[in-house]
């Protein structure tokens, strides 16, 4: 393939992959089929079998793509000399992301289209994404700013509370009360109880006896 033709064909594929994710958003699962994908793309069907083999490869490739999305946003979080603020300014990153890219969040954690079954490729790609924040966490303890423990379950049970909380969030309506008598301040329990589990991880100071 030239490389001009390689070019064409990487459009092609963007093309596509932004329709299913418009669609995805606009309109739910429902209407996510090849045709529809194509026809938002203003391409023939062909198209989508070629270069992804059908609707579940376009879901492939977007369930992979929002993890690259994820990985690229915690890796932008500007690195200080302490690493408990930097595991701070990452789950900051990663409410972003989910609140910037709600589609492809709901695609990688909420299984907005129930039959979907990422390959073995795309769960790499998340696992790799994952990754990022065990080194962090590891980080952390190898300069003592954690308590000594495993830094893949510290950095599974960070995950599962920024999860729990934007999962919330999106939920609740974001930042805008959800009724008058529960309004909501997400940005702020996002910080608190950060700010609370980072303090519980830190090394236990050791008082001589």
């Amino acid at each position: 393939m030239t490389d001009t033709a390689a070019a064409q064909a990487d459009e092609t594929s963007r093309a596509l992959l932004e329709a299913a994710h418009d669609l995805l958003a606009r309109e739910g699962a429902g209407a996510l089929t090849v045709r529809r994908i194509a026809a938002a793309a203003g391409m023939s069907t062909m198209n989508v079998y070629s270069r992804f083999g059908g609707k579940d490869g376009v879901l492939d490739r977007l369930f992979s793509d929002g993890f690259e999305r994820l990985a690229l946003a915690m890796e932008a979080v500007e690195r200080t000399g302490d690493p408990v603020e930097d595991l701070r300014r990452c789950g900051a990153a990663y409410r972003d992301f989910a609140r910037r890219w709600p589609t492809y969040y709901s695609l990688m954690f909420d299984r907005i289209v129930p039959e979907f079954r990422p390959s073995e490729a795309a769960r790499a790609t998340s696992l790799a994404t994952l990754q990022g924040l065990v080194d962090l966490v590891q980080r952390a303890i190898d300069e003592g700013a954690f308590a000594p423990g495993d830094a893949f379950t510290v950095a599974c049970g960070l995950w599962a509370i920024e999860h729990g909380l934007v999962s919330l969030e999106a939920r609740t309506g974001g930042d805008e009360p959800h009724d008058a008598a529960a309004p909501f301040d997400w940005a702020s329990t996002a910080t608190i109880t950060l700010d609370a589990v980072l303090t519980g991880l830190r090394s236990t100071p050791r008082h001589p006896r």
